[in-house]
């Protein structure tokens, strides 16, 4: 788990490409310094296991299906990511409920300055956009941020100037694609609801005593 609070921006110093999946060197300095094997670090809000590091980098393995739902696919040597350590059960939440397993990508649309603050305009398709609520949390490239506007194409948020010098949110240009994952809660109570609908979607089997009683088998 994750609280979307950056720690640290990393750069992308090797990609070694499979067929469908990588293996990414990250130089960094923060989130390395307790770093064990197998410790999970957020990578642009996705949840990558540190397979190897040194003193100033680690290095992930991404399979295929993170590939093709991520931006990770789009970084080269020298990209500049959002990082951060797996959360201690003592620390504080700072920002919120984070998993690390993205829901998809959106897409971003506008930039516009108020006072200290900056407005991202994010286009999303709308099974991401069902789970945006105003006021609500979301995570853009591993960033906790809370939602200002909503509607049936896009959502918006603000970005104080502290989130914007320590991310990569403001170096973003118009289209660039970014990782979303919504708040975690809403998608289980949407489970939880439609539970038997969907269980009827998976066949469950209409044989039971009561049909086997009314047609004389018991």
């Amino acid at each position: 788990m994750f609280t979307g609070i950056i720690e640290e921006i990393g750069k992308v110093k090797a990609i070694k490409k499979g067929q469908h999946s990588a293996s990414i060197t990250i130089q960094s300095l923060k989130v390395i310094e307790d770093v064990k094997l197998g410790d999970s670090i957020c990578t642009n809000g996705v949840c990558l296991t540190v397979t190897a590091f040194t003193k100033e980098d680690f290095t992930v393995d991404v399979m295929p299906e993170t590939m093709r739902k991520s931006n990770l696919k789009d970084l080269s040597i020298g990209s500049q990511v959002n990082l951060e350590r797996a959360l201690k059960v003592s620390d504080r939440l700072g920002g919120h409920i984070v998993s690390g397993h993205i829901d998809g990508r959106g897409r971003i649309r506008g930039f516009k300055k108020e006072d200290n603050a900056i407005w991202i305009t994010v286009e999303a398709p709308v099974e991401i956009l069902k789970y945006v609520i105003y006021k609500g949390s979301i995570t853009i490239d591993g960033v906790s941020l809370t939602v200002a506007h909503v509607d049936n194409s896009e959502f918006k948020v603000s970005v104080i100037p502290h989130t914007g010098e320590e991310t990569i949110l403001l170096m973003k240009k118009l289209g660039d694609e970014v990782n979303l994952e919504c708040d975690i809660i809403g998608k289980y109570v949407e489970k939880l609801m439609h539970f038997n609908d969907e269980r009827k979607n998976y066949g469950e089997s209409s044989i039971n005593l009561n049909y086997l009683s009314e047609n004389g088998f018991v």
